[in-house]
């Protein structure tokens, strides 16, 4: 069995697994960001939601 891509929504919505697309695109649009920022707000903070949301807020 493989990966449900017609999730919308992260399983986990405290982590962010920006090894999944669905889960980029979730919150790229979210935060209201691109995924070069998503991914280098999870390499600034790891992967946890409200960790990456601050960072990108403060970063702007």
């Amino acid at each position: 069995m493989g990966d449900d891509t017609t999730i919308k929504e992260p399983l986990d919505g405290k982590r962010i697994n920006i090894h999944e697309p669905y889960e980029v695109n979730y919150w790229c649009k979210k935060f209201g960001c691109t995924k070069k920022e998503l991914e280098e707000a999870v390499a600034a903070v790891g992967t946890s939601s409200k960790k990456v949301e601050e960072h990108l807020k403060n970063n702007k």
